[in-house]
């Protein structure tokens, strides 16, 4: 339950610091001077039986005590020894207190024994429901716009925009002392220790619901309970910014591993690709962190990459575009007509071009001119003002003409005011009107492509994907039965993998749709030269043996063998050598494949790993025997929508080379991306794939065709099944809420879960509605569906929100016929309901079906209450819920009735 009690922790009325002490190194002691000298307005109560008072306030023998004089305490903040711990947590949930903060070290961090504290604490606060933990080993939290200070911290955090969140304490006091000489506040400062309730959902979900954050700040070392955070971070950042510094960027080492990929897929390429999809910028160095926070949460999000450079000093400027190149950014080109302004308000020695050069003797006004001039062309997305100071520079007067510039535009506008003392009044005056500045122009830049970042990973939250036609059937069944059938057959490792052959591999695949090369295996010589015979020259040979991971390491690969004669010598080779390499590896013979000839194909590498945090990992790169060699790879989370799929080839350095060059024609993308597509199918509905490869995929002008796989499975996870995606940090589209449906006319239904390809669908069913079914189902008009608007709606993260669809097919196309919606709160217990049917399909029972489906659904997510507002005019609605056993409240306004079903 993420965010439940809370605001017992961040907003309390009652605080009681247990383990107060006289003693000024104590940790009780410092916690309970800090929330005194917080101004904290509510009750303090001071706990601990060696005292009469402390600080001036009564000091209770026990919460007991409290409870008896006034009530429950809102939030105690522990600070006892470790051992003592579990016993003081009991005692806070036997007097009703929901909200405990502990501060207290000797936990985990120390070994084995701390561990088993932690572990006593956790099954004691279980017996208490509703009992939220933040720590222990926690610095504390601070909430300046509630004046609490609960912690022991030796600086306090003042009023801000940012929340930070922290799993090291040591680094919160560090950036305490930073920010209060550079004069950053805070909405909420959190330090949260060993996470063992509370962790960064839940407070990423608390935060959304404070009116004070405009972004989070996260400095993470490991995150737990992955589906949470993705479901949490990529709710947040639809609107707001997360800035993440991830701590360990680099693994001590690479287990052995049953595939390429395996040893190609470490922690931190899944942390990369989950923070990218959950929509946060991922920081590398501590310095960027409050420079990044600060320009998301105030700058608008730019449409790409292009930036202008208006600057009175060339040096600067050229620093400027190198630290711009560097990070893939783009050098505005800047449009005939801006060209024209600037000729006429610049001197004739201006660069005529970006860097727009003012030069040494500018103005205020001249600089004004030009960067409102920069901010109006259409082919710039931000702009950076470079001011050196001259004989004849006027730094305040400049940032005043700046700040008005930017003003009128909705364009990003950074600023670098170099030098010292003469510049400092300017810098003062920029900062003061919201417009970022850096102390360097490569500051300013790096802060400008992380908003180019934040843009990019944003956009992928709401990018409509073309409707790619990959319907297929798959036995799911029969999926998992070809691994159990394989468990006993199968050599494993010292972790419990099986590793399929080539073929049985390649049997999988084409399960899925995914085209492979037919390969047949031999075990001798002879019946290795049939099948060559059979399937006609040229043929390609391999070594056919589970232990062998590289083929080409130990020789087993021999390609174009043109006849018998070369494939008789290619089987003589490739086995001497594998014995030779590897006298220890199991030896099946080889595989023998017709050799792909043709139009000259592009080789990839595609595979996925099934991580601890993450879980499965997908990796697209530049493949064949050179794939390690040239570390040309990006990485994604399953499962793939379309663009999902052209966003990962895009990013790759060798993208060019899949497109017309040099006389070829481009590959099939369309078909390459289906591929990659199904793919992520297989490896979302397979939670026993522990490692994939397919290398090479190869990709022609006219198909994709997979050479070689590799599929390494747990034995446990076939012995033991798992729940349905709980190997994915992100719930894929809900199949099981696929149903048939026939009207009362007769008509037919299929009921199924939206998804981002129905945006024109969608949008063609509300533009179809009147403006009183709009106003009905919205509560607000609206000229037409914009695709921010439908977005909000056909994107939907399945953790918490399901759109029931009614897709019908009239005239020979399919079409939407109404939505029923259900979102969750953040504790998923209550859950929103609302239905909009368009108006030619009303009077069907389409309404009253897409309810009781909703409802159905509701019960099968175990959703504890179902809540929907109705206007009092809507008859038709009002009877269908009292009919379901909704309670109808009246009371709430004039314009709204609340229908209310405890499920």
């Amino acid at each position: 339950m993420p965010t439940r009690n809370l605001a017992k922790i961040f907003k309390p009325k009652k605080v009681a610091v247990i383990g107060a002490s006289n003693r000024d190194e104590s940790v009780g002691q410092r916690a309970l001077r800090n929330l005194i000298a917080g101004g904290f307005d509510g009750d303090i109560y001071p706990v601990n039986a060696n005292y009469g008072e402390l600080e001036g306030h009564r000091c209770y023998r026990s919460l007991a005590e409290i409870d008896a004089s006034g009530g429950p305490v809102d939030l105690a903040i522990i600070c006892t020894p470790a051992a003592s711990v579990p016993n003081v947590v009991r005692q806070c949930g036997e007097a009703g207190v929901l909200g405990v903060v502990i501060l207290s070290a000797g936990f985990r961090e120390v070994g084995s024994q701390g561990e088993q504290i932690e572990a006593e604490i956790r099954k004691t606060a279980k017996g208490f429901e509703g009992l939220r933990i933040i720590g222990p080993n926690s610095l504390g939290l601070m909430s300046p716009y509630h004046q609490l200070n609960a912690s022991f911290a030796a600086d306090v955090a003042t009023r801000g925009r940012v929340a930070f969140v922290s799993q090291s304490g040591a680094l919160c006091a560090s950036v305490l002392d930073w920010a209060a000489r550079e004069g950053i506040g805070f909405s909420h400062f959190v330090s949260i220790g060993n996470m063992l309730d509370v962790g960064v959902a839940d407070l990423i979900d608390y935060f959304a619901q404070d009116r004070w954050t405009d972004s989070i700040i996260l400095y993470v070392e490991s995150i737990a309970h992955a589906r949470q955070f993705m479901s949490a971070a990529r709710a947040f950042t639809r609107n707001k910014p997360i800035i993440v510094y991830k701590a360990g960027r680099f693994d001590e080492s690479q287990k052995a591993a049953a595939t390429h990929t395996g040893a190609m897929i470490g922690s931190e390429n899944a942390y990369e690709a989950a923070l990218t999809r959950a929509g946060a910028v991922r920081v590398l160095e501590l310095a960027d962190l409050f420079d990044c926070a600060e320009l998301l949460a105030r700058q608008e999000a730019p449409a790409g990459p292009r930036l202008a450079i208006v600057t009175n000093a060339g040096g600067p400027g050229v620093m400027a575009i190198d630290a711009l190149l560097q990070r893939n950014g783009s050098l505005a080109e800047l449009s005939d007509a801006s060209l024209g302004k600037l000729d006429a308000l610049l001197p004739p020695a201006w660069s005529h071009g970006n860097p727009i050069d003012v030069l040494s003797d500018a103005d205020a006004s001249r600089f004004g001119d030009a960067v409102a001039v920069a901010l109006a062309d259409k082919n710039v997305d931000g702009v950076l003002v470079i001011l050196s100071p001259q004989i004849w520079t006027l730094p305040l007067e400049t940032a005043d003409a700046v700040i008005e510039a930017a003003k009128r535009s909705r364009k990003p506008v950074l600023t670098t005011w170099l030098g010292g003392l003469r510049v400092q009044a300017g810098i003062e005056q920029l900062r003061q009107a919201g417009v970022p500045t850096y102390a360097t122009p490569e500051k300013a830049v790096a802060s400008f492509m992380y908003l180019v970042k934040y843009a990019r990973n944003r956009s992928m939250l709401y990018e409509t994907p073309r409707s790619v036609p990959i319907g297929f059937q798959i036995d799911r069944d029969h999926l998992h039965t070809i691994f159990r059938e394989r468990v006993a057959a199968c050599d494993g490792d010292s972790e419990g993998y099986e590793t399929l052959s080539e073929l049985d591999s390649k049997t999988v695949l084409d399960a899925y749709g995914i085209p492979v090369c037919e390969t047949f295996a031999s075990g001798d010589q002879t019946a290795a030269l049939q099948i060559a015979d059979q399937i006609g020259y040229p043929v390609v040979m391999k070594i056919h043996s589970p232990s062998i991971v590289h083929k080409s390491d130990v020789g087993g690969v021999a390609l174009n063998l043109i006849d018998r004669n070369a494939a008789a010598k290619a089987y003589d080779q490739i086995m001497r050598q594998a014995q030779q390499k590897r006298p220890d590896a199991r030896i099946d013979g080889v595989t023998v494949q017709r050799m792909m000839v043709g139009p000259l194909g592009r080789e990839l590498f595609v595979g996925s790993k099934q991580g601890p945090v993450f879980g499965s990992v997908l990796m697209v790169g530049l493949g064949g025997t050179a794939t390690e060699l040239l570390w040309d790879r990006t990485f994604e989370l399953p499962p793939l929508s379309e663009r999902l799929a052209r966003r990962m080839l895009e990013s790759l350095r060798a993208w060019p080379l899949l497109g017309a060059y040099r006389g070829q024609a481009p590959v099939n993308l369309d078909r390459l991306i289906e591929v990659l597509m199904r793919i992520s199918y297989l490896v979302a509905d397979a939670p026993e794939i522990m490692e994939l490869d397919i290398n090479p995929l190869l990709a022609t002008p006219t198909e994709v065709v997979a050479l070689d796989a590799r599929i390494a499975f747990q034995r446990d996870a076939v012995l033991h099944p798992r729940s349905p995606y709980s190997h994915l940090a992100i719930c894929p589209y809900p199949t099981q809420f696929t149903r048939p449906l026939k009207l009362s006319s007769g008509a037919g239904v299929l009921l199924r879960a939206i998804q981002p390809e129905d945006e024109p669908m969608w949008c063609e069913l509300v533009a179809g509605c009147s403006a009183e079914t709009i106003q009905m189902r919205f509560r607000y008009m609206f000229r037409s569906a914009t695709h921010d608007l439908a977005s909000r709606y056909c994107f939907n993260d399945y953790d918490r929100e399901i759109a029931i669809v009614a897709e019908v097919n009239h005239d020979g196309r399919n079409m939407l016929a109404g939505v029923g919606r259900l979102v969750a709160d953040a504790d998923h217990h209550e859950v929103e309901f609302a239905i909009l049917v368009g108006d030619a399909w009303q009077g069907h029972g389409l309404g009253a079906a897409l309810m009781d489906y909703c409802l159905q659904i509701s019960e099968q997510m175990k959703w504890k209450r179902i809540v929907a507002e109705v206007a009092p005019q809507n008859r038709r609605m009002l009877d269908m819920f009292a009919s379901r056993g909704f309670t109808l409240n009246r009371r709430i306004g004039a314009d709204v009735v609340i229908a209310t079903k405890e499920l």
